[in-house]
């Protein structure tokens, strides 16, 4: 379904919010303290700031490690995804991750306002309601760019309806049967 361009004379940028895996070749001894850390900070002891300051360092690391279709099918499914949205929408569309690879979801809505483009379309294809990622996390992510844009409009096209998702489950199921 492609935009009707009379209704949007500017058109707005779109940041699919994805997940974001490890990439496959990421040194072990890292991802397990990264995911160690991630854990003793749940419960953070009195000064946690050295735990804090190792977590972000792995952080970034893992985040700003070269990406490749072997190494990180899901980003290079991210991108792939994108693209099909890009062409069926005629808009721009920066992915942005929630955890693991670069940029993330916040740096997404940084890249989209600096299009200046006055509206940004956060969505992600995290369908069902009750995830922490797509009801917590980008939300969070949302405010905060809100918060560093005010004069952009940033909207967040979820939850999707329950209705339509059983559609789309559906049609797929369909596919496969007809084969």
């Amino acid at each position: 379904m492609k935009p009707d361009k009379k209704r949007n004379p500017q058109k707005p940028v779109i940041v699919l919010a994805m997940h974001g895996t490890p990439p496959l070749d990421f040194p072990k001894e890292e991802k397990a303290a990264l995911f160690s850390l991630r854990a003793q900070l749940k419960h953070p002891p009195a000064d946690a700031s050295e735990l804090k300051h190792r977590l972000k360092t792995l952080d970034l690391k893992m985040r700003r490690w070269p990406r490749t279709a072997k190494n990180d099918p899901f980003y290079a499914g991210s991108h792939n995804l994108a693209g099909h949205l890009r062409e069926e929408t005629g808009w721009n569309v920066i992915v942005g991750f929630n955890e693991f690879c670069s940029p993330d979801i916040v740096e997404a809505m940084d890249q989209a306002v600096a299009t200046l483009s006055k509206k940004v379309i956060v969505i992600t294809p995290m369908m069902t309601q009750g995830g922490s990622h797509s009801k917590g996390d980008i939300p969070e992510a949302i405010q905060r760019a809100r918060e560093k844009h005010p004069s952009s409009e940033i909207i967040y096209a979820w939850p999707f309806p329950a209705t339509d998702v059983a559609h789309f489950l559906a049609k797929q199921i369909d596919q496969f049967l007809e084969k």
